[in-house]
């Protein structure tokens, strides 16, 4: 899912491998339309230290991310992210997101946490990565490019969760005398799950019997993608070549995954698809076959589908890494199945400086949200925070 953005701030870091320097421009706003209009920042520096990752619930009224609070007066800042659920804020006169109402902490004090999704039909279900007590000091090592910018851990505490929030089943609304009597373990953080490793950067299906995720072996130190059927109470495996899988999402129709892989061993990322194979039964059974989205000396991460499901969304280091930048491309599937990645058509989406990724669509393609560094720096900081954006979508396909 990060998904990268537990290592964000690695990302953004200067690289042994710098690209060149960025084009970008001080008007984005002018530079990124018609794609991307009436931009909102949703997360502020005053809050959080950082935040990032961020999903919409099915009907686009809640996002779930992760963040780092700012510390009390005399306590040590955190490195790690908690995960949050907020209630989006409308102006219904000009029929626009404007905001984020007060966010409401979903994972426990001190755990480490990734990677948040709602349920697609369950109200106010969600699951998310969590350790649900604080990390070992030392986990294993996971992904790094070159020797240390690239970087981040893969704890072996951390599990798949799941809980109710009953503030998002209510949206507002006050509660009632018949009021829902959910078990008291369904209100907490509660492993969907339990083997040994890592598991996390996890989705659920449209249909919400799946949970595509990425697991460590822990003997072998290697990330894998699998699909978990809720149903049947198994896991089946998807992509397990050697390197890096990671960041899975379904297509909309559910036939298809994206994610990323580094399994080249050259210390980039690359996006691929994968066309799922499916039992007579109509269960998961694995990948009938599997396209390169990207191919190219670029750090390409996080991609997500658009509702239609005829394009994705990814970041990529294409414009340095100092300055990483949200495209548009086109996948290789139906007519473009036999397309090299270099001639599948792309459209650059974001032009601000600094960092721009983890983009995700609205499930009704209305809006797009990212992680971003446009936001003013404050007195302390050499660049901005990453905080969350959010813009209505106008012509964004490639």
């Amino acid at each position: 899912m990060t998904r990268l953005s537990l290592i964000v701030p690695a990302l953004i870091a200067s690289s042994a491998l710098a690209q060149p320097a960025a084009e970008t421009t001080a008007d984005w706003r002018s530079a990124e339309a018609p794609g991307l209009t009436g931009h909102v920042q949703l997360t502020f520096p005053d809050r959080f230290t950082r935040a990032g990752e961020a999903y919409f619930s099915p009907d686009s009224r809640w996002i779930i991310f992760q963040a780092i609070a700012v510390p009390d007066e005399g306590e040590e800042p955190s490195s790690i992210y908690a995960m949050y659920v907020a209630r989006l804020k409308r102006d219904t006169q000009i029929d626009a997101i404007v905001g984020i109402e007060e966010p409401i902490l979903v994972s426990p004090p001190g755990s480490a946490n990734t990677c948040g999704f709602f349920h697609p039909s369950e109200r106010g279900r969600i699951i998310f990565g969590s350790t649900l007590v604080p990390p070992a000091e030392k986990a294993p090592a996971g992904y790094q490019r070159g020797t240390s910018s690239y970087a981040w851990q893969f704890p072996s505490e951390m599990e798949v969760v799941t809980m109710i929030v009953p503030s998002i089943v209510y949206d507002g609304r006050p509660k009632v005398t018949e009021d829902i009597d959910w078990p008291e373990e369904s209100l907490i953080p509660t492993p969907v799950w339990t083997r040994p490793g890592y598991d996390a950067e996890c989705a659920y299906s449209p249909s919400g019997r799946y949970i595509v995720h990425t697991q460590v072996n822990p003997d072998t130190n290697d990330p894998d993608l699998f699909v978990y059927d809720t149903q049947k109470h198994e896991h089946k495996p998807l992509i397990v070549t050697r390197g890096y899988d990671g960041g899975p999402f379904f297509s909309p129709d559910g036939s298809m995954i994206c994610y990323r892989s580094d399994r080249k061993g050259n210390d980039l990322l690359q996006v691929y698809i994968a066309e799922l194979a499916f039992a007579d039964d109509g269960s998961i059974i694995g990948v009938k076959r599997e396209k390169p989205v990207t191919d190219n000396e670029h750090v390409n991460w996080a991609p997500f589908w658009h509702p239609s499901g005829e394009f994705l969304i990814y970041a990529t280091s294409e414009q340095g890494h100092q300055n990483y930048e949200v495209y548009a491309i086109q996948p290789p599937i139906g007519l473009s199945s036999d397309v090299l990645p270099a001639d599948l058509k792309k459209k650059r989406l974001t032009f601000a400086p600094g960092f721009d990724g983890l983009p995700v669509f609205s499930p009704q393609g209305e809006y797009m949200m990212w992680t971003s560094q446009r936001g003013p720096k404050l007195e302390h900081e050499q660049r901005p925070s990453s905080q969350l954006w959010i813009a209505r979508v106008g012509d964004v396909e490639p």
